[in-house]
């Protein structure tokens, strides 16, 4: 029992790498001549879809409104959010050997910190192409936005965009939800120790002052 948190952090903490193998999120777009929808992934580090073509396919849609182009290569948080990911998965398991219910708390809680910084950056990434257009676009509409939903479902005009985690998000949460059990057990293995410890003590000097009438 005592050795659970320790399992539970290291296991929440290596979930992160799920991230590399499983998307993080996908955005779907759903029109009359695209009932089956085109998808695109978006892991930690690269972006794709479910055919070689697909990211091809949503830059040629995006260019007839005015937005720029999806390049991968262009986008710096594909190449620093792994490191951050790594990092995180080597202070955890870090944590996991020390076994401190306050570096347990502490590394939720900058993970939870990195995770909104990293979901802020995403709405910012999405507004910047769904608002800065360019004025040469074969289709304008005056003070329209094709910013797609961070999270849900909206409509932009005859599409509805669809954006949800996917696999590895999923994993990753549940890894911080490990992460978060790892110290709540570790708080109250600590307290039942204390607890115990103290009954100890007390038992000892009852011992003491039978001994000494």
């Amino acid at each position: 029992m005592k050795f659970l948190p320790r399992v539970l952090m290291a296991i929440g903490s290596l979930l992160l790498l799920t991230l590399f193998v499983f998307p993080m999120w996908r955005i779907t777009l759903i029109a009359p001549q695209y009932p089956d929808g085109v998808t695109m992934y978006i892991w930690i580090n690269k972006l794709g879809g479910d055919s070689p073509g697909i990211l091809q396919n949503i830059n040629i849609l995006n260019h007839y409104v005015g937005m720029k182009f999806i390049e991968p290569d262009s986008i710096p948080e594909l190449r620093y959010f792994p490191i951050v990911v790594l990092i995180m998965v080597a202070l955890g398991l870090i944590v996991a050997i020390i076994n401190k219910r306050q570096l347990y708390l502490a590394w939720v809680v900058v993970f939870a910190l990195l995770a909104i910084m990293g979901i802020y950056d995403f709405y910012l990434w999405e507004y910047d192409y769904g608002h800065n257009l360019s004025p040469t676009a074969p289709i304008k509409i005056p003070g329209a936005s094709f910013q797609p939903p961070l999270f849900g479902t909206k409509v932009i005009l005859n599409f509805v965009a669809k954006s949800f985690p996917h696999t590895g998000g999923y994993l990753t949460g549940l890894g911080t939800l490990m992460a978060m059990a790892a110290w709540w057990l570790k708080s109250k293995l600590d307290k039942n120790e204390k607890l115990t410890s103290v009954g100890g003590n007390a038992d000892a000097a009852r011992e003491r002052l039978r001994a000494n009438a």
